[in-house]
């Protein structure tokens, strides 16, 4: 499914949805406690750097502001400066004049099975090039500072007993330095900076998790690229922490994988 399709819209109704954010920023008792830095991961071939970061507890978001004509509207973006990370690799001009990653290559499987034997379905797939309608508008902000995102591409993803809902999203920029800031800001606060989360489609069968309900929120940085993921369980419950934690890491790394492999070419 795309974002422009006639049917069922995954981003529409952005109102309830944010506040659904807000909800979760208050709610949220899955967010692992403390400060966690950028851990860089080594990465093959090209050289390339991917970072991943950990969730972190942080004070609530600053509630939107009401314009005159009633509507709400983000806080503005902080400023925020980013250069290419050290070890970025030699050939990156040319990775970057690649076109960006599309669906059928980050997720190019319905089923999938990791190496440790774990089993996962896709369930839906939405792309678009206006990264803003897949982003919090706090990150949509963020990311109009630099020089733009050019494809938001996103799947979401079901475990064997269909119990876990994780939405798998890949945000690819034209400069390192913009998916450096980005992902810096989510890392800090990964509830604000955040994707929003696709809702299952009613052929799935699965129930749309509550509002308010609990989550997990993980991410990566590859050459170009910064790949969200947000796992909840289907039916809102704030129970096995571990056990989603484990799954929303397991699909992150799994569609990293990809990214990086397509993006060092």
């Amino acid at each position: 499914m795309t974002f422009g399709d006639q049917g069922i819209d995954p981003y529409a109704q952005w109102a309830a949805e944010q506040e659904r954010l807000r909800r979760r920023h208050r709610r949220t008792r899955l967010a692992v406690a403390g400060v966690t830095g950028a851990v860089v991961l080594a990465a093959v071939a090209a050289g390339a750097v991917m970072y991943t970061g950990g969730d972190e507890g942080s004070a609530a978001a600053p509630p939107p502001t009401e314009t005159s004509a009633g509507a709400s509207t983000a806080p503005p973006a902080p400023s925020v400066t980013a250069s290419l990370p050290p070890g970025a690799p030699s050939a990156l001009p040319s990775l970057l004049a690649r076109p960006v990653i599309r669906p059928e290559q980050a997720f190019p499987v319905t089923s999938v099975r990791l190496r440790n034997g774990s089993r996962y379905e896709r369930v839906d797939v939405a792309t678009t090039p206006d990264c803003a309608r897949g982003t919090s508008p706090e990150l949509a902000a963020l990311i109009e500072q630099g020089e733009g995102c050019l494809r938001l591409t996103a799947a979401l993803f079901t475990d064997a007993e269909r119990r876990s809902q994780v939405t798998v999203s890949v945000l690819s920029f034209r400069r390192v330095e913009d998916a450096s800031s980005v992902f810096a800001m989510a890392s800090m606060d990964p509830v604000t900076y955040q994707t929003v989360s696709l809702d299952p489609p009613p052929e799935a069968g699965m129930p749309t998790v509550p509002p308010g309900s609990a989550g997990v929120f993980r991410r990566l940085m590859t050459v170009r690229s910064v790949v969200f993921a947000n796992g909840q369980w289907g039916d809102g419950a704030e129970t096995e922490e571990a056990e989603i934690t484990r799954q929303t890491e397991e699909l992150l790394r799994h569609v990293g994988e990809n990214v990086v492999a397509y993006e060092e070419g």
